[in-house]
């Protein structure tokens, strides 16, 4: 077992007892009613005979007076961390390849000591918040699907031609939507580059993978993108994310034909002729039964989306019963996995463990440093981007804002952000809309809000491609194209060579159609 595979495997087992740890003692809180506990951690005393439901409202508005106090230079450590994620592999790759952990707990250490020092037991429970609401389910959700998808081989004599390229792309761009942009860029990013390995020009083919099955491709359903799980959780219907279809269409046509343009121009300039007489590997899946661990994750998910079984408190944090069982249930489908896939299957996929942990270690600090960030948006008109959020006023704002943002925040809380704005602007709630939406005729009882909508949820799926950390698959394909062989463009070159000249353009036409 590689030092790899075994940094991997006990950063999640770690993970179980701590979970198991968590979740007794938030248990032994939630069932205890003789005597409050002193150990939780906000701003405000709570008695213990206020329902869960008021507590998660009064914390929001704690968290709505902390973005409202907070100064944007509070968002410096975070500039730094995205700022090394873009420079440090320039200037000093081979310094950054063996410490960048110890570089993004740096960043994270620079901005939460003086959090703490300045805002105490509230900035603790932000910290709290974060990990145990945020990052520990993300990861865990990643590391699933990363482990699952990495025992399924396809094998077969998959030649690098652009016809084979696109529509190998084509296929995880319709899959993104029903197992997530990370299962599917997981399950189709190995087989591209096995089909193109003795290609010269490449790198393109790894970018438009990104643009098209790691982003946009998941725009379908909750299932494919974080965002949109979020505004099905606040009431949105599952099935209404279908509605997105035209746009969807649109952009994934104008990038197909580009990217077969492109690859085609790139193809003539190969020197390497394949032989049409070489005997032809039919084409197989081995493996195969993993994805009924993946329909396991997604069973998982929406678990967590339609059973509510109260909440425990952790730390201080409220967490939801049914999300603590789906991580466990996740952290199950992966061993399981890891158990029943044979060694030579995950071999010929040449699997290894470091892009997840890269994305694990690299996301610590981007979680740590994006509180403050995040506390200003969800301060609204009171925070110190209170003039940003009063210029949103149109959907094309909606969708150009939300899409920034997205690009270099956490797409899933910049998305919530702007749906309570929309909701706030007509002077809606989630039970109007969840009514309307049960219904069945929100687009004629609240055409603007479904407007609104429609540009936010855009906006957070499709913007995500703008930049290696709008997306956590983005970061995943890269090491992994990286450990390849593939020398990928930097942070900013991804942006200027690539995301700049090729999703800009195709988002103003989105814009001039659809908004």
């Amino acid at each position: 077992m590689s030092v790899f595979m075994k940094r991997g495997v006990k950063t999640v087992l770690f993970s179980v007892p701590v979970l198991v740890f968590m979740f007794a003692y938030g248990f032994a809180q939630h069932t205890n009613t003789e005597e409050p506990s002193d150990s939780s951690i906000t701003i405000q005393e709570t008695v213990e005979t206020v329902h869960a439901e008021t507590t998660e409202t009064e914390t929001a508005e704690e968290a709505d007076a902390l973005g409202a106090t907070l100064a944007l230079w509070w968002a410096i450590p975070f500039a730094g961390i995205l700022l090394s994620i873009a420079l440090f592999p320039l200037i000093a790759p081979h310094f950054w390849h063996h410490h960048f952990p110890k570089i993004s707990a740096a960043w994270a250490l620079l901005f939460a000591v003086p959090f703490i020092i300045q805002y105490g037991g509230h900035a603790w429970h932000e910290i709290f918040h974060i990990y145990l609401l945020d990052y520990i389910p993300f990861i865990i959700l990643l590391w699933g699907l990363f482990t699952i998808s990495g025992g399924i081989l396809v094998k077969g004599s998959l030649k690098g031609t652009p016809q084979v390229n696109l529509l190998m792309i084509l296929v995880g761009t319709l899959l993104a939507s029903w197992i997530g942009t990370t299962g599917a860029a997981m399950v189709m990013i190995r087989p591209l580059l096995r089909a193109n390995a003795h290609r010269k020009y490449k790198v393109h083919l790894v970018v438009f993978f990104i643009f098209l099955v790691a982003n946009i491709g998941g725009s379908l359903t909750p299932l494919g993108d974080p965002p949109l799980f979020l505004g099905f959780l606040h009431g949105v219907s599952f099935f209404w994310t279908l509605h997105l279809i035209p746009e969807m269409l649109t952009a994934a046509a104008i990038l197909l034909v580009t990217l077969f343009l492109v690859d085609s121009f790139y193809y003539r300039k190969e020197t390497i002729v394949y032989n049409d007489d070489e005997t032809l590997e039919p084409l197989k899946i081995e493996g195969a039964f993993n994805f009924l661990f993946l329909l396991g994750v997604i069973v998982g998910v929406i678990f967590s989306g339609v059973v509510h079984m109260g909440h425990v408190e952790i730390l201080g944090v409220h967490m939801a019963i049914q999300n603590i069982i789906r991580d466990f249930w996740i952290v199950g489908m992966g061993l399981l996995s890891m158990k029943l896939t044979k060694k030579e299957i995950r071999d010929g996929n040449e699997f290894s463990w470091f892009p997840i942990l890269e994305v694990a270690y690299l996301f610590a600090g981007i979680f740590m440093t994006i509180i403050p960030a995040l506390a200003i948006l969800k301060a609204g008109e009171h925070g110190a981007l209170a003039g940003l959020i009063r210029a949103v006023k149109e959907p094309w704002h909606y969708f150009w804002v939300t899409g920034t943002l997205s690009s270099f925040l956490d797409n899933a809380p910049t998305y919530l952000t702007f749906f309570n704005s929309a909701l706030g602007k007509l002077g809606l709630s989630e039970e109007h809309i969840r009514a309307a939406f049960i219904a069945g005729n929100i687009s004629e009882q609240l055409p603007e809000f479904i407007s609104y909508l429609k540009a936010i949820s855009i906006g957070a799926v499709f913007m995500g491609a703008n930049t290696y950390i709008g997306n956590a698959p983005n970061f995943m394909v890269k090491s992994i194209a990286e450990e390849s062989g593939i020398t990928m463009p930097s942070f900013f070159g991804y942006m200027l060579k690539y995301s700049i000249p090729i999703l800009i353009p195709t988002f103003i036409i989105i814009t001039l159609i659809f908004f």
